[in-house]
């Protein structure tokens, strides 16, 4: 095989809690993961020039080693000394920084690909064994659908697809970042834990408000405090009709679960046309 096309799926976390910060200073999680149908496009080729080349849509994208696209194809093709040059066409449309995975998912994708278009014969686990050493999301973004992540995002154990809905993504006009979220917030001192148990249930049960109703995500105790937007887009959401609307990850992107698809397109119109977002997608849950 000499070329290959792949999506990188983007995620939301559909409940996310921390227990504890480890003595590694790592912080204990305890979260469920959706695959959502917003996607990266990625092009892998073979190439008779040496080396790892990387072309991307963006300008302000690396295209070196800064690039978990590169280093995901550098871990692979170093471990099995190939030496055949590699070109990939890295095709953004998952915002950047948003707390969609976008990054993960592109490096996902790139294992993926070099362990195909080399016949290298790694299973899915093995490749998830390597992709955390780049990423902790990395796991997830090989296996995809709905799964409850443990540890530090590792510990991997998949659920039932959750209820079909519409997804409202809508990412406000900052930047967050995750290390100074994780830094700031205070895991013995939170407010709150939402039930992920209860979650769990609801999604083995099909039931798309009993899930909706317990989404719950504790880094909002410290993104909401520095970006107030973050909550005025929660609010918008949810008065527009949605079940209920929460950050994803560290931020700042929100999403809402719509039970109906004419009222997500019509507030997917309003957001799109309002001042409280730069980019706004409406989309579903990929199982």
């Amino acid at each position: 095989m000499r070329e290959l096309k792949l999506k990188a799926m983007a995620k939301v976390n559909l409940g996310l809690d921390v227990l504890r910060k480890r003595e590694d200073g790592y912080h204990e999680l305890r979260m469920i993961m959706q695959s959502i149908y917003l996607y990266d496009r990625i092009e892998i080729r073979r190439s008779e020039e040496k080396g790892i080349r990387v072309f991307t849509n963006l300008y302000y994208l690396p295209t070196g080693p800064e690039n978990l696209v590169y280093r995901g194809a550098e871990l692979l093709m170093k471990e099995f000394q190939i030496q055949s040059g590699l070109e990939i066409r890295l095709e953004k449309h998952i915002p950047v920084a948003a707390g969609l995975a976008g990054g993960s998912s592109d490096a996902a994708a790139v294992l993926l690909g070099v362990n195909r278009i080399f016949g290298l014969g790694l299973s899915k686990e093995e490749l998830m064994e390597r992709g955390v050493k780049l990423g902790a999301d990395i796991p997830f973004c090989i296996m995809r659908g709905t799964v409850l992540a443990e540890g530090i995002g590792e510990k991997l154990t998949k659920l039932p697809g959750a209820p079909s809905c519409q997804v409202l993504l809508a990412k406000p006009k900052i930047h967050v970042s995750t290390k100074s979220v994780y830094g700031a917030l205070q895991a013995e001192k939170l407010p709150f834990h939402p039930d992920i148990d209860g979650q769990i249930q609801s999604i083995r049960q099909g039931d798309l408000y009993g899930m909706a109703e317990k989404m719950g995500n504790v880094l909002e105790t410290v993104t909401i405090q520095r970006y107030p937007e973050i909550q005025a887009l929660k609010d918008g959401m949810e008065k527009m009709g949605a079940l209920k609307a929460m950050m994803s990850g560290s931020g700042p992107t929100v999403f809402g679960l719509f039970d109906d698809r004419r009222t997500a397109r019509e507030a997917y119109e309003r957001l799109r046309k309002g001042s409280l977002a730069k980019q706004v997608y409406l989309t579903t849950f990929f199982n």
